[in-house]
């Protein structure tokens, strides 16, 4: 067997055709305990491409660990060629303690790729960037819509690439939104690096909602088909509608602090004018009606009851894409 056959991950190396889960030791609790996260490899006897899926990278995000999680249980990450590296929790630290951010005060996703000798999150965005992504030729990372806000199951890449356009039609969620990378964040890292990622969004923090999973897991395994690495045991179902790209769209701010509550389902769309909720307050004596500011997709509802004049309600596309 070749050097090129053997992979060598986090000081461990591991063979074609070998699975194996290594450790990716992150840091100290003020105990001395050590806290590892497992990366769990599953490699095909078969040379093929190789996949990383990640979730996890803001603590309170359960729905995309859940995704991963179900990848994992199922047998999905065991490759008919290729290799398959699986992180379903990078940030441990945040999902111990059902926290978005690291117990430094920072969102991982915004210190990318991190630093040898700097904070307890970019040391972990630097051994990340340094020891696990160059090894792979796709990532696949899962998240989940912030606070009270669910976001419909979508894919988030960079508009005009090609391999993502492809990649992200193959998935098949219900939308595609195309948005820039942001600074510092996993995803322009890793396109600075050339690994192309698509980001999957989809839920709201705290939740496990049986839709968005099963979206995310059947894309997935669309993805691996696509790449010839899925096994044959494994159903591949086309998506039930036609997925929606939005190039643009915009956020309804809610003009009054009261009791919300949408009146529209999540993925709906609505016209001009439509009535898609209402704020009111807890006497009965105000009754605003929330309206669309325009024509399009619904794709993120905030589903908090309670909301303060400014806050974010309705995600809604101003802009469609053929």
């Amino acid at each position: 067997m070749s050097e090129k056959d053997v992979l060598e991950i986090l000081g461990e190396k591991v063979a074609l055709g070998k699975s194996a889960t290594v450790s990716f030791n992150v840091a100290k609790l003020h105990t001395q305990n050590t806290i590892d996260v497992p990366v769990i490899i599953e490699r095909s006897k078969k040379p093929g491409p190789t996949v990383l899926v990640t979730a996890g990278i803001h603590g309170d995000e359960i729905n995309g660990v859940e995704i991963v999680r179900q990848i994992i249980a199922k047998g999905i990450n065991k490759p008919k060629k290729g290799t398959i590296i699986c992180i379903p929790v990078i940030n441990v630290f945040g999902f111990i303690h059902m926290d978005r951010e690291f117990p430094d005060g920072r969102d991982l996703n915004r210190v990318f790729p991190g630093t040898k000798g700097g904070s307890l999150a970019s040391r972990v965005a630097h051994k990340l960037i340094t020891e696990i992504v160059p090894h792979a030729d796709l990532i696949m990372d899962f998240h989940t819509g912030g606070a009270d806000r669910f976001n419909s199951a979508q894919i988030r890449i960079k508009k005009k690439e090609p391999i993502l356009n492809e990649l992200a039609e193959v998935f098949g969620a219900p939308f595609v939104y195309y948005s820039k990378n942001l600074n510092k964040s996993f995803r322009n890292t890793s396109y600075k690096l050339g690994i192309p990622m698509l980001l999957f969004e989809g839920g709201k923090s705290f939740n496990i909602d049986a839709t968005i999973t099963n979206t995310g897991v059947n894309g997935a395994k669309r993805v691996l088909h696509h790449l010839g690495m899925l096994k044959t045991n494994f159903k591949v179902s086309r998506p039930k509608k036609a997925t929606i790209y939005i190039s643009d769209s915009k956020w309804l701010r809610a003009k009054y602090s009261g009791m919300f509550k949408a009146s529209i389902k999540i993925n709906s769309f609505v016209n001009e004018g439509d009535v898609i909720g209402h704020i009111t307050d807890p006497y009965g004596s105000f009754n605003h009606f929330v309206k669309a500011p325009n024509s399009g997709y619904i794709f993120n509802i905030n589903e908090s009851p309670l909301v303060y004049q400014g806050d974010a309600i309705f995600h809604i596309s101003t802009k469609l894409t053929e």
